[in-house]
């Protein structure tokens, strides 16, 4: 359990590593975030800390009496992140991109994937299709027999098929921190981060690997 960032992401780019090796790199804009609310285990019976990420002109009455109840400005996103010692932090706080992130550090990023609407097998699971000769009509890119024989004589669960692909949670581990700018709260990972450019992300250290 560890506290991480909001923040948006730019897009993706490459640079240029010591020998001269083009890296391809995400841009994320990660903070400041201003600390909301502390939760305690004495008052919510669990600790954690919630963030917010961009400011938000009007915000709906339910935002305002919460952000109104902690003395902070309202955010157009909130997160929160479950820690194991709240006495850190307070409300107001800022946290930036220094205060988490180093160079050569590695971190996990999450977000929504881009949305494909409905797909096909070809699409959403890489199937190679049918074949494209004479006496394949019209069933070139479709799954083919889905069904099993006398036993089980069902289709059984876990079935690859087509259907909705893309809009979930996904969270790409171990991406290495190629540098940070604190001037601009700007941390540029390698590799790609999931979701669409400007689309909220949230950036933590990696749970899998520390250096």
């Amino acid at each position: 359990m560890s506290i991480g960032l909001i923040g948006t992401k730019i897009g993706m780019t490459r640079v240029f590593d010591e020998t001269g090796i083009s890296v391809g790199v995400t841009v994320i804009q990660a903070g400041p975030c201003p600390v909301a609310q502390v939760k305690t285990p004495e008052r919510d019976s669990y600790s954690a800390v919630q963030l917010g990420y961009g400011s938000r002109k009007r915000p709906n009455r339910p935002t305002r009496g919460h952000f109104e109840k902690s003395g902070a400005e309202p955010t157009r996103a909130l997160r929160e992140f479950r820690i194991d010692d709240p006495s850190e932090y307070a409300v107001g706080d800022l946290i930036r991109v220094e205060d988490l992130f180093a160079s050569g550090e590695y971190v996990d990023v999450s977000g929504v994937s881009k949305g494909r609407g409905f797909a096909g097998v070809v699409k959403r699971w890489g199937f190679a299709g049918q074949k494209a000769s004479h006496g394949a009509e019209k069933n070139h890119r479709r799954p083919g027999s889905i069904g099993c024989s006398a036993t089980p004589s069902r289709v059984v669960k876990g079935r690859k098929m087509p259907g909705r692909m893309g809009g979930e949670r996904k969270t790409v581990q171990n991406l290495k921190v190629i540098q940070t700018d604190a001037e601009n709260n700007l941390i540029v990972v390698k590799g790609a981060a999931p979701g669409p450019n400007g689309g909220f992300v949230i950036v933590r250290k990696a749970a899998k690997r520390s250096s």
